[in-house]
């Protein structure tokens, strides 16, 4: 035992440890979704990793940028003296659009990148800079990076500007060497990273499979992959929002290929907080759906008429209960 405390205080540096002394708490952040907290870390009051890379993979128009911009803002809500940098690789974020979307501009910084490397050098420094300020002095911070596909890289960038018609073969290790450096680097700092990707068909599987594009380097990365998947949500002849398929690729935190659908609304609300908790609730047998309605109470009530009034039917006393059905339905063992 002396041998290692000796190891431990040669090496001298703040994340040696014995194992016995680390710090066993996983902390989460709440992504405005208690079905999707439940999908990610198995409980209902959890959400995505505090310290981990999470990714949002799916195809086009499947809502990835309103969906990291919805978990932004309830990460920003919940920690007021936080702050967010938003590294945009399309152009598409903008003033109009964070307001739109009820982010506080005012703690959100936009990062352009258009090259792999460029994103690395920017992300590394930013982390540097977060661990070099007193521990005491560190504010809950949070990184999100739309979207890794639409990032290119220095040669492809010259190749183009030399008329040169050649495949970029060094893209996908480019991906790999940026993320195998700011995995262990945003862990440290306790920083969660959410990280928007697109998806491709993969051509001659025996069943359709999704894959994720820009190699395998975030998909080892990642604790947490999400593919989404949506369907229009209308209020009369409106489409107000999406309902979105979430599935678990892969997940350290909660069981794999489990899946849950979510509604994004457009505009400020963001994710609904609590739908889903319905169909959580007959899973695990709390209520029955009849014909429609739900019997609740001794009373039977229509879903739209339960998600108007919430806190009414989702007291204090059901949400535990709703948080052990999804811990049996979500959690590892």
């Amino acid at each position: 035992m002396d041998f290692l405390k000796d190891i431990v205080k040669e090496i001298g540096d703040d994340y040696t440890k014995l194992a016995s002394d680390i710090d066993d708490a996983e902390e989460y952040v709440d992504t405005g979704s208690y079905i999707f907290n439940a999908l990610v870390s198995g409980s209902i009051f959890g959400g995505v990793s505090g310290n981990k890379i999470t990714a949002i993979a799916g195809e086009s128009s499947t809502g990835k940028t309103f969906f990291s911009l919805a978990v932004v803002k309830n990460f920003l809500d919940s920690n007021p003296d936080g702050y967010c940098l938003y590294f945009d690789t399309e152009a598409a974020v903008n003033k109009s659009l964070l307001a739109s979307r009820g982010v506080d501009l005012d703690r959100t910084v936009v990062v352009n990148v258009v090259t792999i490397e460029e994103f690395r050098s920017k992300a590394l420094k930013a982390v540097d800079i977060y661990l070099k300020k007193p521990v005491e002095d560190r504010k809950p911070c949070m990184f999100v990076l739309d979207s890794l596909g639409m990032l290119s890289t220095e040669k492809e960038i010259t190749d183009a500007l030399n008329d040169k018609q050649v495949r970029d073969m060094t893209k996908s290790q480019l991906v790999k060497g940026a993320f195998r450096m700011l995995t262990l680097k945003l862990g440290q700092a306790n920083i969660p990273m959410i990280v928007t990707n697109h998806t491709y068909d993969v051509i001659g599987a025996y069943v359709p499979t999704k894959e994720m594009g820009g190699g395998s380097g975030l998909k080892y990365a990642a604790s947490t992959i999400i593919y989404l998947s949506k369907k229009k949500e209308k209020d009369g002849t409106d489409v107000v929002g999406n309902v979105i398929k979430a599935k678990t690729a892969k997940s350290r935190l909660s069981k794999e290929n489990k899946d849950v659908s979510v509604r994004l609304y457009y505009d400020e609300r963001g994710l609904d907080r609590y739908y889903g908790l319905l169909e959580l609730g007959e899973i695990g047998g709390l209520w029955k759906n009849v014909a429609g309605r739900y019997e609740i109470d001794g009373k039977k009530v229509y879903a739209k008429q339960i998600l108007k009034e919430p806190e009414k039917y989702f007291t204090e006393t059901v949400m535990e209960k709703l948080d052990e059905i999804a811990q049996t339905e979500f959690s590892y063992g």
